[in-house]
């Protein structure tokens, strides 16, 4: 292990397809020690909890004498999954993931119910989609009632492992404001967005406020951690992202990775009723408007497989159109829909097709970034493009011509462990983790200039997003009961399962 020149601490990423823990220097961010394990996935999109614990055990291992030195140890998750838990603190039923979007019919039925969109987006910042947990809790009560009735604990992943962890039920104002049913730091918990549900407020973790801990490492955690560490509140994979970015308000940020996401940190809450963005609070004191998109590095790889063509073989797309919503979608909010090509002809190439994926790919995260980005960002501030597909010239070369703005790829890598590390960091030495990240310089990169924006493929992919309208809202014949599901059985580029959503 190289010499630190300040305390370590750990940050950890524990995501859809595997857990990362990182043991980084506080003095310069560098990272000292690294390990990795993977999940078990499956089609169902669900997954017993102590497989996290398992890998973030196997994970802290491989950092070797590191980790039993770190002073403090913070850990960022998937966002949005239902994790139930029984008097005793066992699982009482896998966990729903973010990607399982079979609460599509009880997204609606609560949106109906509580006054529509527009006061869902006042009450919690946020329409529900499918991914958020609210509606996951509403399909458990409906389908699996006996699960529901023994439930006597419900976390977020990352709230389950900090648990583990403290043996305190926590969470952090980042990952809350994914339920659908946390209001703000004033208002917490809306209550009566819990009472029609049905769930009751003492089942919820306490929502860690700005500078606190969630506690300290249990000896019976007996993980190869020193006891007594302190464990920062943690937050999700976007927010950990953020944060390990330093993000300043107004810096657009798109992430490619199986699932797409653009975001920027806000100065205000955000409450978009259209459910385009979602009204995320930041792992700080600030507020992450967000939106995702469930097809992205996955779905044009698939795409690539099916033309027999290596990911960057791609030619200019004059005139195909490729939506690639293979696994439903959720900006837009097309749940029901799967993938449409439109434009052929007898000249069309199969590189022109995969560029079309491409395209399509993109476009759905850039027509959310005016909402996301409001007035905080001048027209030609640098998109930072994060995630594995960060890394690969034919993404890069679409966000640039599709958005017109100049491109910045950080050199950092695994930035949701990064900003764990950070928050860590923060509570370890009594200040901003924002500003510890900017000191570890982790957004310096390459910078792209910006080109001229292809306002034609746009005008294409408007009218045939348009146009198909009702077609897309229809479930297809391979689920003829409910909505297309996301797989995540592939991989992403680079093994990066997701843009911090990844989200990760």
């Amino acid at each position: 292990m190289a010499t630190a020149h300040g305390p370590l601490v750990i940050g950890v990423d524990s995501s859809t397809q595997s857990t990362k823990a990182l043991v980084v220097d506080t003095a310069t961010g560098e990272v000292v020690a690294s390990g990795q394990a993977s999940h078990p996935t499956t089609a169902t999109h669900e997954i017993d909890p102590e497989h996290w614990w398992t890998a973030l055990t196997a994970a802290l291992e491989q950092c070797g004498r590191a980790a039993t030195e770190a002073e403090a140890i913070s850990v960022a998750g998937q966002q949005h999954g239902l994790v139930t838990l029984d008097a005793g603190g066992a699982p009482v039923r896998p966990a729903l993931q973010w990607n399982d979007v079979r609460s599509a019919p009880q997204v609606d039925s609560l949106i109906r119910d509580l006054g529509g969109p527009a006061a869902w987006a006042r009450r919690v910042g946020s329409v529900p989609a499918p991914s958020f947990t609210a509606p996951k809790w509403r399909w458990l009560t409906e389908n699996e009632p006996e699960a529901a009735a023994r439930t006597a604990a419900v976390r977020l992943p990352h709230d389950y492992l900090t648990g583990r962890l403290t043996g305190e039920g926590t969470t952090d104002r980042g990952d809350a404001s994914g339920t659908g049913w946390w209001a703000g730091d004033d208002a917490g918990y809306d209550t009566g967005i819990l009472d029609h549900l049905g769930l009751d407020p003492a089942l919820l973790p306490r929502v860690v406020g700005r500078g606190e801990g969630a506690g300290t490492v249990m000896a019976a955690a007996g993980l190869p951690l020193k006891t007594g560490a302190l464990v920062a509140a943690g937050t999700g994979d976007n927010m950990g992202a953020a944060l390990g970015l330093g993000l300043a308000p107004g810096t657009p940020v798109l992430s490619l990775g199986t699932s797409g996401t653009v975001y920027a940190v806000s100065r205000t809450r955000p409450a978009d009723e259209t459910g385009t963005v979602a009204g995320f609070a930041d792992a700080t004191d600030g507020w992450l408007p967000l939106a995702c998109t469930l097809n992205c590095t996955l779905a044009v790889d698939r795409v690539a497989a099916l033309l027999g063509r290596e990911r960057e073989d791609v030619e200019p797309a004059a005139g195909p159109v490729l939506l690639p919503f293979l696994d439903g979608e959720r900006t837009p909010q097309l749940p029901y829909a799967s993938g449409l090509l439109y434009g052929l002809r007898h000249d069309t190439t199969g590189g022109q097709v995969l560029q079309a994926a491409y395209d399509g790919a993109v476009y759905a995260l850039l027509r959310a970034l005016d909402l996301v980005l409001a007035d905080e960002s001048r027209p030609d501030a640098p998109i930072l493009l994060i995630g594995g597909g960060a890394r690969g010239t034919a993404w890069r070369e679409t966000v640039r011509r599709l958005s017109g703005r100049p491109v910045q790829v950080p050199r950092a890598q695994e930035l949701v462990a990064l900003g764990a590390a950070a928050q860590a960091a923060g509570l370890l030495l009594g200040t901003d983790p924002a500003e510890v990240a900017r000191g570890w310089r982790t957004a310096e990169g390459p910078s792209h200039d910006a080109v001229p924006r292809d306002d034609e493929a746009l005008a294409r992919l408007e009218n045939a997003l348009t146009g198909a309208d009702e077609l897309l809202r229809r479930p297809t014949p391979a689920a003829p009961g409910g909505p297309a599901t996301a797989d995540t059985t592939g991989y992403a580029p680079d093994g990066d399962d997701r843009g911090g959503n990844l989200p990760r």
